[in-house]
């Protein structure tokens, strides 16, 4: 609590230095006999192009703390959240189970609204409490919560304004399975900071992301000093609009303030890692890195582009689209004495997977109705995997389109982007374009050939298998559960949502 108090009352000032890359295990040894900490962070709209090491080719945005971690642990290279935008996936992530299962099947959630987390649903810190974790959420939660005394909009004045000093919760992350939360709901109400189920304080947009970095050294230290294992739960704003760089990151990266605010986050990563590392506990800790969803175009994309970087390195598409652009994202792992380091996993997975994985860590059994749509990841990282780990992924575009993935072949049920990119669904069909898009990724990474004429008997299989996951409300082995309301698997044209 003493910690959350400073956080209430202060502006903390990050340290504005970059841990060198070194070997930083030599003289220790993993500890086999406890359960691993954990720290999960998320970035926020940061494309697979954008981690230097990913994209050496066509990526120009230095990025030496992400680069050392896919050094030290294992990186994947098909890895996907399960939307390409961000709401939908942070439910992916908590639950294991996909969001179009729920009311949100288009879009993100907008203001102090109704949870889209279910009250009675496991999430995985509420997993992990069941197993002497302690858990906490620092940063964006962007799932949902009502504000006593707030109107849904946010309660406040002028952009990024939320809800006002002393205004509660009683819905927030602390009530799905968080021991604390400090953070804020969402990119357009992120001045309000709340320390638990309250807002504690108002900051500025260019103060959230050392803020949080720093909120997050501190927690690590507090919690190692305890002796009993912890989850951390890292949502970082960055580099989400509002693209604000500190002034320490302005003019570093050469690409305008979308490529500092890449390299602001990049240092973020590596602050985490020396707290680890300064509270002696980094041997024991498995650290996910991973992106909520694609680079969004708001970023200037286009520009980048012509300045030589593509924050989707080779793929079709970004944020919010259905090509791989949009929901293939970095996925980093360090755990070590496990995970071999400078190891690579071709395997096929999804944000979904960590309940499963956490749960096969602790060698616990999951309830039926938990993690539907989870497969534990754990045969990879401890390289002993000899088939594929999950029979395929589904994905989601922000309109609300579905595409589902089985080994090299991808099946889109829309004609167009689903999202924001050109075409979109209407002009696709004002194209004349076929209906649906089936691409071979195997030989065709950029999704630039439909092969939906050629091979009907594949889009026949892929579309029985999508329509068998959302009948029996799950896509992994064990009881069918029910959707909490109807999946419509094709929509009529819409507007795009904004996230």
């Amino acid at each position: 609590m003493r910690l959350l108090h400073r956080l209430a009352t202060l502006i903390i000032a990050a340290g504005l230095f970059c841990v060198p890359f070194m070997p930083v295990f030599a003289e220790q040894k993993p500890d086999s006999g406890r359960v691993p900490n954990i720290v999960l962070i998320l970035a926020d709209d940061l494309g697979y192009g954008d981690v230097q090491c990913l994209n050496p080719e066509r990526g120009k945005i230095k990025t030496p703390q992400l680069d050392r971690l896919a050094a030290e642990g294992m990186t994947f290279t098909d890895a996907h959240s399960g939307s390409s935008v961000c709401t939908p996936t942070r439910y992916g992530v908590l639950t294991g189970r996909y969001a179009w299962r729920t009311r949100l099947q288009s879009s993100v959630l907008d203001g102090y609204v109704q949870p889209l987390i279910a009250a009675q649903r496991l999430t995985v810190p509420a997993l992990l409490k069941q197993h002497g974790y302690h858990t906490a959420c620092i940063g964006k939660w962007h799932l949902g919560y009502t504000i006593d005394g707030a109107d849904k909009s946010g309660g406040g004045k002028g952009q990024f304004a939320g809800a006002p000093l002393g205004a509660v919760t009683k819905d927030g992350p602390i009530s799905r399975g968080f021991d604390q939360f400090v953070g804020f709901h969402h990119a357009r109400m992120m001045k309000s900071v709340f320390a638990n189920d309250r807002v504690a304080e108002i900051v500025e947009p260019v103060d959230m992301l050392p803020r949080i970095t720093r909120a997050s050294a501190e927690y690590i230290a507090e919690r190692a000093r305890t002796k009993e294992p912890f989850f951390l739960y890292l949502a970082l704003n960055s580099p989400h609009t509002p693209i604000v760089p500190s002034k320490e990151w302005q003019g570093k990266s050469g690409l305008g303030q979308y490529g500092d605010f890449v390299m602001e986050t990049d240092w973020a990563v590596g602050e985490v890692l020396a707290a680890l590392e300064r509270a002696g506990i980094a041997q024991n800790t498995l650290v996910v890195f991973t992106s909520d969803n694609g680079c969004s175009p708001q970023a200037g994309t286009d520009k980048l582009e012509k300045d030589g970087h593509f924050a989707s390195a080779g793929f079709r598409g970004y944020k919010a689209d259905i090509w791989d652009g949009g929901h293939r994202v970095p996925f980093l792992v360090r755990w070590p004495g496990k995970v071999r380091s400078a190891s690579t996993s071709a395997q096929l997975i999804c944000h979904t997977d960590l309940m499963a994985t956490c749960a096969e860590i602790l060698s616990a059994q999951l309830p039926e109705t938990a993690g539907e749509d989870s497969v534990s990841i754990l045969p990879a990282l401890l390289g002993k995997d000899s088939a594929p780990l999950r029979e395929a992924v589904v994905h989601h575009s922000i309109n609300g389109r579905f595409a589902i993935r089985q080994g090299a072949w991808k099946l889109a049920l829309c004609p167009g982007s689903g999202g924001w990119g050109k075409p979109g669904d209407a002009g696709a069909k004002k194209q004349s374009l076929p209906d649906v898009q089936l691409y071979n990724l195997s030989t065709d990474s950029g999704e630039a050939k439909n092969l939906q004429a050629e091979q009907p008997e594949v889009v026949q299989r892929l579309t029985r298998l999508l329509d068998r996951y959302i009948a029996e409300g799950r896509s992994t082995p064990g009881q069918v559960q029910a959707n909490d309301t109807e999946v419509v698997v094709r929509k009529a044209n819409s507007r795009a949502a904004k996230d």
